[in-house]
């Protein structure tokens, strides 16, 4: 269990990555990038887990395709509009 303090503070570094991220710093949308920090992380460290997690689990390999994709939609117009 970490500790409230740290635990506080990963919140705040979450939220504020999703807030540069993608604009937003709603709830939904730090989940969002929770699942999606989360995965993109360990895909890098340890590509053999995430094949066998999208072997062993295809809807939700599907399911983070289209959470990327939509994060990278929101991205691309956060960044449109700071232009």
């Amino acid at each position: 269990m970490l500790d409230k303090k740290l635990e506080s503070q990963l919140d705040g570094l979450l939220t504020k990555y999703a807030e540069l991220l993608i604009g937003s710093s709603e709830p939904e949308q730090v989940e969002k990038i929770k699942a999606y920090v989360l995965y993109s992380s360990i895909a890098k460290s340890m590509p053999p887990l995430v094949k066998h997690w999208n072997e062993s689990y295809p809807d939700a390999k599907e399911a983070m395709k289209e959470l990327v994709n939509e994060i990278k939609v929101m991205n691309e117009k956060h960044r449109s509009s700071q232009k």
